[in-house]
């Protein structure tokens, strides 16, 4: 296996690669994925020194923990780590229902997930959204007591505020928050990154590429897939879209100068911005790996950050994250 420089998960005492996989889209979101390519692909991660793989219960009700599972058959379980989510509901439909992070709800939760990564245990556990008929303390006790019984080993946090935070962290440590963050998604820098830094809380950071608008690889013209969640992204809209991709644009002038793609110039600002962040890549194929790990060879100094900074500056981009249904149900805008 080749090697990738690790970086601290908070203070935890985990130590994972300094860029992590995204698996959710090899089952969900993004319309149709290719089941050989999706395990290939997570193959050629593991074997090129990742060993942070990300999923959730829900990503396609089971779908994709079932298919990490027969990808990671005869690896060492000490040579990767497992970053699980739970507590989205969802119908047979597919459809989203609300969040349930009661302690019964999760405990069931996680020994399903079990049985279906075909492990004894998960890395870390995290509710994807604070539930709000639940205090965060009882969500965390619960898992505390996943942590004693050996099942988990360490709690993490996801789309979350300062507040919950520091209330999280006072009943067992909370090794990382995840959370979106990107060139053109910063708003965690106000109160959410300097409370995550007091506390020793490392972040894990996903939509580095902005679901693909910052990729360089998405054009105007481009037909999503009837599932596709970002047909009804703010971002990827109408004049919102127009003026994101010119920002792209700017961007793409920087990396050609470097000599790296769009791709690696944006992986290679959120590697930039401190050693307690791990950025996860959500490729679903070897290509896409290929390029995000290309980002890895990227050395940005001030100069170059700051030239960034110039061509997207904080707040440039059009549209929100999420549509306004979605925002009002993160507690990490509030």
């Amino acid at each position: 296996m080749a090697s990738i420089k690790q970086r601290p998960l908070g203070r935890s005492g985990l130590h994972v690669s300094a860029l992590g996989l995204g698996c959710m889209g090899m089952s969900d979101m993004y319309g149709d994925s290719d089941r050989h390519e999706s395990i290939a692909t997570v193959h050629a991660a593991l074997d090129a020194g990742i060993t942070l793989l990300d999923t959730g219960d829900f990503y396609g009700m089971g779908h994709n923990e079932m298919l990490l599972g027969e990808a990671l058959v005869g690896r060492p379980r000490d040579s990767y780590q497992l970053s699980v989510k739970f507590g989205a509901q969802r119908g047979p439909d597919g459809a989203w229902l609300g969040y349930d992070a009661r302690p019964a709800a999760l405990k069931s939760a996680l020994a399903y997930s079990l049985k279906r990564l075909r492990t004894d245990y998960v890395d870390v556990y995290r509710p994807a959204r604070l539930d709000p008929a639940v205090p965060i303390e009882d969500t965390v006790g619960a898992i505390a007591e996943l942590v004693q019984a050996g099942y988990v080993r360490q709690l993490g946090l996801s789309e979350v505020g300062a507040a919950t935070i520091r209330r999280a962290h006072t009943v067992l440590p909370v090794a990382d928050l995840q959370i979106e963050y990107s060139l053109i998604s910063r708003g965690i820098e106000d109160a959410i990154l300097p409370t995550c830094r007091e506390l020793g809380v490392g972040v894990t950071a996903y939509g580095v590429l902005a679901r693909g608008l910052i990729s360089g690889h998405w054009s105007r013209d481009r037909q999503s897939a009837p599932r596709d969640f970002r047909l009804h992204s703010p971002r990827f809209q109408g004049d919102n879209l127009e003026h994101n991709l010119q920002l792209v644009e700017t961007l793409r002038a920087l990396a050609q100068a470097r000599g790296a793609s769009v791709a690696q110039l944006a992986i290679a600002w959120a590697l930039a911005r401190g050693e307690d962040i791990v950025p996860l890549v959500g490729a679903r194929r070897r290509e896409r790996l290929t390029e995000a790990l290309g980002a890895l060879e990227i050395v940005l100094d001030e100069r170059d950050l700051a030239a960034i900074e110039h061509a997207v500056p904080r707040g440039a981009a059009a549209g929100e994250r999420y549509n306004a249904q979605q925002m009002a149900l993160l507690d990490s805008e509030r």
